[in-house]
């Protein structure tokens, strides 16, 4: 798989998922992730895959600041429903990240490692996504602001002109280019602006 260079300098994130451990997938049941890994769910890179990744990294990192993240031990509320805009993008990437389902992922055993009913949606809110430890409560609000991080103008008409087959090879090039250029941006250069990726305890 080739993919731009700058997927690999997005920091990573570990995780303890106990099932992982309980079961021996993976030593001390430590899992980690990285933007490439949501890239493969998703299918894509986009400003919304490449946010959600960032804000759930930065959410968890608030809720958990001197351990791992528990996978499996956190539920996930939006304020849209699960069919609205991108929200089911979002939902992916941050089930994937958390381990949050609604009623399809994994059961349990003995009343343990239960991965359902911890996803909602069109919940009454005044945010638009919010973390909950299920051990502490403790919760707050993560949000992505991508308007502060324009992207380039030529973006919409090429954009145009690859859907409808017009576009030239080097227009091609270029519109993957610099839309790429804007999600290395957001980020690379934006991962730490709070303006851009805001959080709220609540």
């Amino acid at each position: 798989m080739i993919y731009p260079d700058f997927f690999d300098e997005v920091p990573r994130i570990s995780l303890h998922d106990p099932l992982a451990e309980f079961l021996g997938a993976t030593q001390g049941g430590i899992l980690q992730y990285g933007y490439v890994d949501a890239v493969r769910l998703a299918g894509h890179s986009c400003p919304t895959v490449a946010s959600t990744y960032w804000s759930t990294c930065k959410a968890l990192a608030f809720l958990y600041p001197d351990t791992l993240p528990v996978r499996g031990a956190i539920r996930v509320e939006f304020r849209q429903d699960s069919s609205s805009g991108v929200t089911g993008v979002i939902a992916n990437v941050v089930s994937m990240l958390t381990g949050a389902t609604l009623d399809t992922g994994f059961k349990g055993l003995a009343g343990q490692f239960d991965r359902r009913r911890l996803l909602f949606f069109a919940v009454d809110m005044p945010g638009e996504l919010r973390f909950t430890r299920l051990d502490t409560g403790q919760a707050v609000y993560a949000a992505a602001n991508l308007q502060h991080v324009p992207g380039s103008p030529r973006v919409s008409e090429l954009m145009a002109s690859c859907l409808d087959r017009t576009a030239t090879p080097a227009e091609t090039a270029e519109f993957q280019a610099l839309w790429q250029e804007r999600v290395r941006r957001i980020l690379l250069d934006y991962g730490n602006d709070p303006q851009v990726f805001a959080l709220a305890p609540v």
